[in-house]
């Protein structure tokens, strides 16, 4: 990017917040609470903490544990234009500091999700939610996001470019900049809501494609995806997974993760939206350093379901431990210094 960022207007740019919302106003007497808040696109949340879709289903089953709406908000269970089955089993391996999956985009699709998972959500979250978006032709995502668009609880939508393109050989839309850009132009092209644009780490370079998106019209990113890994059972001398290969997350690709944020907040001035092994509110405060203006929590649920209750509950004292009184304030602090 060539000159240094300023910290507090980077982060205005960043979220989209006035200079004073950054800044912050501290009253007089005893220091006030750490302020939490952050801003996507405009929509402000009460905390940078989302679930990340794939981990979280609809929220239902962890509703049933504590209440969500402690959350800054969550990314739903990847939709499709129709239901899918998903990839035969057995799809989940076991690894060091990890986790490899291959459920295959499992779900029972857009109708169905706004029919029935949405209005059934509002008894048990009463936020805005991010919908995560995923196809296998640019036609089915721009319908299934024109779709949710008309939603009134959905607050921004995200658009997995992971997913193979069956009209170009299976290749996936985001390993390619003009194939993850046409995806971003068709749907802009049929929403009003925020696009943030999910992107894969399994390329050499991710900094071209998060380039390509942001001048195809993308409001903000998401990353990274799972990196792609596989086990092998030694006794059947086979693939544990049926599908041999599949998405490895979990705590070992968190410097791979941070690493991307930051190379991404450097080449582009859309939010980031930053994940990939983040298990503490001391990983936020690092994403968000980075560059990330949100953080999302993925395979740590499927460890404790209670990962991201517990991040958000921890994350004003571990800001006071580190003398960030804003957390607005270090969005991409890391550049600065």
């Amino acid at each position: 990017m060539g000159e240094m960022k300023n910290t507090a207007g980077a982060a205005a740019q960043k979220t989209g917040a006035p200079a004073q919302d950054v800044i912050g106003i501290i009253p007089s007497g005893a220091a006030p609470a750490p302020d939490t808040r952050v801003t996507l696109s405009g929509w402000e949340l009460e905390n940078p903490v989302i679930p990340a879709s794939g981990t979280f289903g609809f929220g239902r089953e962890f509703a049933e544990l504590y209440d969500i709406n402690c959350l800054g908000t969550f990314s739903f269970k990847g939709t499709t234009r129709q239901a899918r089955f998903g990839n035969p089993t057995p799809r989940i391996a076991e690894c060091t500091a990890g986790m490899i999956n291959s459920v295959g985009l499992q779900n029972p699709g857009v109708e169905h999700v706004i029919a029935h998972e949405l209005p059934e959500m509002k008894a048990y979250f009463h936020k805005k939610v991010i919908a995560n978006v995923s196809g296998f032709s640019v036609a089915e995502y721009a319908e299934t996001c024109a779709m949710l668009d008309r939603e009134e609880q959905v607050g921004l939508l995200e658009v997995n470019v992971s997913c193979p393109n069956v009209h170009n050989g299976g290749m996936s839309f985001g390993v390619s900049p003009e194939a993850a850009a046409e995806v971003t132009r068709a749907v802009k092209a049929v929403t009003t809501k925020p696009v943030y644009i999910k992107l894969s780490p399994n390329v050499t370079d991710i900094v071209p494609i998060a380039k390509a998106c942001e001048q195809a019209g993308a409001d903000g990113l998401s990353l990274i995806n799972t990196l792609l890994g596989m086990r092998i059972d030694l006794r059947r001398r086979r693939p544990v997974i049926a599908n041999r290969m599949g998405g490895f997350s979990g705590p070992a690709i968190f410097p791979v993760a941070l690493r991307m944020v930051y190379q991404v907040y450097e080449a582009v001035s859309i939010p980031v939206i930053g994940m990939g092994g983040v298990s503490s509110a001391e990983d936020v405060l690092e994403m968000m350093l980075a560059g990330a203006t949100a953080v999302q929590v993925g395979a740590a649920n499927l460890v404790d379901p209670f990962a991201c209750k517990t991040i958000v509950e921890e994350l004003p004292r571990v800001m006071q431990r580190y003398g960030i009184q804003t957390l607005t304030e270090i969005i991409g602090g890391a550049h600065h210094g």
